[in-house]
C-alpha cells in the first residue's frame, strides 16, 4: 500500500511541485477527471497509478503496469533517491535531443552518480570477485555482413575494458567501411551479456575523468552512427550494458528464453552505456523508467509487446 504522504492530486502537485520534498510522488489517475495542461513535475519521479489511456498519464514520468510491484518500486526509490531523481530528470530531457547529444547528457549524469556516497557505499559492500580472463570480440566478414561475437562465456559475457574496446572498434570499422551493409552482434555462451564487469566499478574515482574516458571509448557512440545497419541476436540474459547496446539496433531478435533487465538503480547509478537513450528510443521514457525503478526482469514476450525486441524465435 502506497503511503498517503506520497500520494498527491495532479492539481495540488501543479501548485506545489517546487516545494515537494518527498523522494517520489504518486498520482491516482482514477481520482483525476481531466488533464492539467500547466502541470509542473517535482524533481523526483512522479508515478501514475491507473490507466495509460488517461489524458493525464502522458505528463507523468511513468505509469505502474500489470505485474509490477508498486511497493517494491517505492522502497527502491527511497533506498536510492538521488539516483532515482537524477535518472528521472535525464529521461525528461532526452527525447528532445539528438541521440549523440543525449549520450553526452547521460554520461554527465552517470559521472555525477559515480561520485555519490550511495555508489561508493555499494562498491564497498561488494565481495571480492574471481579474476576472469579478458573478453574479446570476434570479427568475421561474410560477404557484405560483419559478424561481431562477444566471447567471454565463462563470465556471462560481462563487458570488461577489453570487450568494450573491441565492441567500439567493431562499430567503428562498420562506420569506416561503407561496403559493410550489416553489422550483426551476438554472443557465445548461455547469456548474451550480464552487463558491465562489476569488478571494474570504482577503478576511476574522478567523475570528470570517468566522463572523459566514456566519451572516447563508449561503444554506443559508434553504434548510433550505424544503427540503420546494426542488428542484434539475443539469447539468454540481456542485462545492463548488454541491453543498452543491443537496443540501438534497427532489429533485435531474441530467443524465447531471453530476458532483459536494467539493475543499475540498486547500485546508486543509472544506465550509463547508452541505455537511457537507446531503450527510451525503443519503448519510450515511461517504460524505460519503469524498468529502471523496478529493476524487474522482462521476459521475451513482454519485450516483444513493448517493442524492446522485434522478433522472438
Amino acid at each position: 500500500m502506497v503511503s498517503a504522504a506520497l500520494t498527491v492530486s495532479a492539481t495540488e502537485l501543479a501548485k506545489e511541485a517546487a516545494q515537494w520534498r518527498e523522494p517520489v510522488a504518486f498520482v491516482d489517475l482514477a481520482g483525476e477527471r481531466a488533464d492539467v495542461p500547466d502541470m509542473i513535475l517535482p524533481a523526483c519521479p512522479t508515478i501514475g497509478i491507473g490507466s495509460r489511456d488517461h489524458p493525464l498519464a502522458a505528463r507523468l514520468d511513468t505509469i505502474i503496469e500489470p505485474h509490477f510491484d508498486i511497493d517494491a518500486i517505492e522502497e527502491a526509490v527511497k533506498a536510492q533517491s538521488l539516483a532515482a531523481e537524477t535518472v528521472t530528470q535525464v529521461l525528461r530531457m532526452l527525447p528532445a535531443l539528438p541521440r549523440e547529444q543525449a549520450l553526452t547528457v547521460e554520461s554527465l549524469a552517470y559521472a555525477v552518480l559515480q561520485g555519490s556516497a550511495a555508489h561508493r557505499e555499494w562498491i564497498a559492500g561488494q565481495p571480492p570477485r574471481e579474476t576472469m580472463r579478458e573478453g574479446q570480440v570476434l570479427l568475421e566478414r561474410e560477404g557484405d555482413d560483419l559478424h561481431a561475437t562477444m566471447d567471454r562465456p565463462a563470465a556471462g559475457n560481462a563487458i570488461d575494458r577489453a570487450m568494450r574496446d573491441g565492441l567500439r572498434e567493431a562499430f567503428a570499422l562498420a562506420n569506416a567501411d561503407s561496403s559493410i551493409e550489416r553489422i550483426l552482434l551476438r554472443a557465445n555462451g548461455k547469456a548474451f551479456s550480464l552487463g558491465a564487469e562489476l569488478a571494474e566499478f570504482g577503478t576511476t574515482t574522478d567523475p570528470a575523468m570517468a566522463h572523459a574516458i566514456r566519451y572516447l571509448t563508449l561503444p554506443a557512440r559508434e553504434a548510433v552512427l550505424c544503427a540503420d545497419r546494426f542488428e542484434a541476436q539475443v539469447d539468454g540474459a540481456c542485462v545492463g550494458a548488454g541491453l543498452e547496446l543491443a537496443a540501438f539496433a534497427r532489429k533485435v531478435t531474441a530467443t524465447s528464453r531471453s530476458w532483459f533487465q536494467l539493475p543499475e538503480l540498486a547500485m546508486g547509478i543509472l544506465p550509463g552505456a547508452g541505455g537511457c537513450v537507446s531503450v527510451t528510443h525503443r519503448i519510450g521514457r515511461q517504460r524505460t523508467l519503469l524498468m529502471i525503478l523496478s529493476g524487474k526482469r522482462i521476459g521475451a514476450r513482454q519485450a516483444l509487446e513493448w517493442g524492446l525486441v522485434d522478433e522472438v524465435s
